[in-house]
């Protein structure tokens, strides 16, 4: 068993726009750092947190990355082990992004690492869910799923739980902003409306349909036409300043389609290459900066591999 190790776990794009809590991809960056470490006390502490501007617990039960990880050694029987973490937040909190996620999933795929694999990726979920109800009461799986798993992911159910690998096409690029304003998860999952109109939900059902069809078919117009959501986003969009006239700047600059990532603020366009990602991103930025709204942009392929190892 070796004695520590370092790993990085990306950023997700949850939902995908028409999935609510049941689709999500991982994209290359941004994303968190783990350094874990073994020590001869047992207990798990954490020693060190970067790039959070103090926002996030040093105690062990209360953070994300620990509270996972102890219920990991629980799992496998060993709560004897003494483990040390740093946490190095190479990305934004409250962005969007499944920054939580990628911190716990950098986490549990280090300490699994230290123990050997001894549970798959897939058997890891259950665990780093654990984490999410912590950060924002409700364990869904939509960022961390694809996070351990890499790529596109479908959660066909919560109960079992049923998570399901989809294909993506090589040409796909995302072209991601995040405006520099607050918007809370929790908050965010409190405006949605708990009831909908059956034609709605109808809308909504072809939607997630067409998108998963479009992977499939390797057909990104489909995919680019699938991406509507009529359930989430027009209460949503209300916490993002100029939603609808960035998603119209997107548009007019080659995106195949456009949304919130997770519960924002951040937005995302799909593109068919990283040259077209890049001008929507810089054209997005630029028109942010004009009403006074700093804002931080990426451009990524889908991340196919998930978590790695990096020394």
């Amino acid at each position: 068993m070796k004695d520590s190790i370092k790993v990085f776990a990306p950023a997700t794009i949850a939902n995908v726009v028409c999935g609510f809590d049941v689709l999500g991809l991982a994209v290359d960056a941004p994303g968190d750092e783990v350094i874990m470490r073994r020590k001869q006390t047992p207990g798990i502490t954490i020693s060190k947190i970067t790039g959070d501007d103090g926002r996030l617990p040093l105690d062990p039960s209360k953070n994300t990355v620990s509270a996972s990880v102890q219920h990991y050694l629980q799992h496998i029987g060993r709560t004897d082990l003494g483990l040390d973490i740093e946490l190095h937040k190479r990305m934004p909190i409250g962005s969007g992004l499944g920054s939580s996620s990628a911190s716990t999933v950098a986490g549990l795929f280090a300490v699994n690492s230290l123990m050997d694999d001894l549970l798959t990726p897939t058997e890891l979920i259950p665990f780093a869910m654990k984490g999410e109800e912590l950060a924002c009461g409700y364990g869904h799986a939509d960022n961390v799923a694809p996070a351990l798993l890499g790529g596109f992911v479908l959660i066909r159910s919560y109960d079992p739980l049923d998570i399901i690998k989809l294909p993506n096409p090589k040409e796909l690029h995302c072209a991601i902003v995040f405006p520099e304003v607050d918007v809370p998860t929790r908050d965010a999952r409190r405006m949605i409306r708990s009831k909908v109109l059956l034609k709605d939900a109808v809308t909504q059902w072809g939607n997630v349909a067409g998108l998963v069809s479009g992977l499939f078919m390797n057909d990104l117009e489909l995919v680019g036409r699938s991406m509507e959501d009529v359930l989430v986003e027009p209460t949503r969009s209300i916490l993002i300043p100029d939603f609808y006239k960035m998603r119209e700047l997107a548009l007019e600059n080659g995106a195949l389609g456009f949304g919130i990532s997770g519960s924002g603020p951040s937005v995302f366009a799909f593109t068919r290459d990283a040259e077209t990602a890049q001008k929507i991103t810089n054209t997005i930025q630029k028109h942010l900066s004009s009403i006074q709204i700093g804002s931080q942009a990426y451009v990524s392929p889908v991340n196919e591999n998930g978590p790695k190892v990096i020394s």
